[in-house]
């Protein structure tokens, strides 16, 4: 979506008249750096300005239309080495994406941690269920057609391992960290594509941001082999992540400038044969604080 922004008459005729006199526009663009404009929007100021002049068009008032800025990753949190060193155990990456900035992880957790998670939220899973745009409120999501369930964080001496491990990887405080969901897919069921940073279309969005910052990381750890289907896909990569027990994906989607990337558009494709267990584990910018 465009963005309207403040451009006053006075910096619009400063912008012609150096310009006028001989002025370079890289030169230009710098003074009104100097002058503490951020870069893109003096540019977007010059061009603007030159354009009307060259085209003998109406020069802009007191405003300017701004295109969507494109989304600018910053250098990915993981370490550039083959294996991480992440406390009790080391983490293989085994291939890396740009765009999206992600990573397919080896060695994450082990045959005995993924039993162990799937015993202790066979229990409690209920229908899986998304926030509903216009109310902010849980509605059970036809188009996931799984089940699922939250554990706290460190809930358990297990979970806390786990957590605590995924922290090591990132370089981010354990306390940034969501508690893990579970994700269990019968044979037929998948996800529709969606993003997993929150949106602040809604009250119950724009709240846990203000809380505890946008969600800045995702990591999917795949619980079980699934015999076929189940892919994690990334539509505008056409990247898809076979789930293999014990690896992950690793994403990233927002930048310091709090830009959200939508090249991190992903489904899960549906599960052909057999099911599928998943653990989830969301990072924010900072603490998290539950509603």
């Amino acid at each position: 979506m465009a963005l309207t922004v403040p451009f006053p008459n006075p910096v619009r005729d400063w912008i012609i008249s150096n310009l006028q006199r001989g002025c370079a526009a890289p030169d230009v663009v710098r003074e009104l750096c100097d002058n503490n404009v951020e870069e893109q929007l003096a540019n977007a100021m010059v061009n603007a300005v030159m354009q009307a002049l060259m085209a003998g068009s109406p020069l802009p008032e007191g405003q300017l239309l701004l295109a969507p800025l494109a989304y600018v990753a910053d250098p990915c949190r993981l370490p550039a080495a083959p294996v991480i060193a992440c406390g009790d155990r080391d983490i293989r990456i085994l291939s890396r994406m740009s765009k999206p900035t992600a990573a397919v992880l080896g060695n994450v957790i082990n045959a005995r941690e993924c039993e162990q998670l799937i015993e202790l939220a066979r229990p409690r899973l209920r229908p899986s269920t998304v926030v509903d745009p216009s109310t902010g409120q849980d509605v059970v999501a036809d188009h996931r057609s799984s089940e699922g369930m939250f554990f706290r964080l460190m809930e358990t001496p297990l979970l806390e391992k786990l957590d605590r491990r995924l922290a090591a990887l990132t370089g981010l405080p354990v306390e940034n960290g969501e508690g893990f969901q579970i994700l269990h897919y019968r044979s037929g069921a998948g996800s529709a594509p969606h993003f997993d940073y929150l949106t602040p279309s809604n009250v119950a969005n724009a709240e846990s941001v203000t809380r505890s910052g946008q969600r800045i990381i995702t990591v999917v750890i795949y619980l079980n082999d699934v015999a076929a289907g189940g892919e994690t896909v990334f539509p505008e990569a056409g990247w898809a992540i076979t789930p293999q027990q014990g690896n992950a994906i690793y994403f990233e989607y927002c930048n310091r400038q709090g830009q959200v990337d939508p090249a991190s558009l992903h489904a899960s494709s549906p599960v052909l044969k057999g099911e599928k267990w998943v653990a989830t584990k969301w990072i924010r910018e900072r603490r998290f604080i539950s509603r």
